[in-house]
């Protein structure tokens, strides 16, 4: 378990000499290069309403996208009328309801605090 730390440690050193080293010329890369979306003066009260515009856009675009919701149900819905399932698709629909379950069972141990068998009490 020591060596294990020792190695964790000098990992841990190795990567704080590359941010430091190239931290600041990285950082000052990625405002070049993106300048075209920061507004000058960088005030809160700017950074307080563009939080707001996103926010309310987001709330607005909410009827859109539960009419794609329902739009892509009454396809599906459709589709198993008709009878066009076939073993691709059925196959498709199998995969993603597995990946789907899979991302809900790992939301569940990163929520108990990376336990498999429960809570912390």
């Amino acid at each position: 378990m020591a060596s294990k730390l020792g190695q964790l440690q000098s990992k841990v050193t190795q990567a704080s000499r590359v941010v430091a080293k190239n931290g600041c010329s990285y950082y000052k890369h990625l405002l070049e290069k993106n300048k075209e979306y920061i507004l000058d003066p960088p005030t809160t009260e700017k950074c307080q309403s563009l939080a707001n515009q996103l926010f309310y856009t987001r709330l607005a675009s909410i009827p859109h996208r539960c009419n794609a919701f329902w739009k892509e149900l009454e396809n599906t819905k459709h589709l198993l009328k008709k009878e066009h399932l076939n073993i691709e698709n059925a196959g498709t629909a199998a995969l993603f309801a597995l990946e789907c379950y899979a991302w809900f069972c790992g939301g569940e141990i990163i929520g108990r605090g990376f336990t498999i068998t429960g809570y912390y009490v």
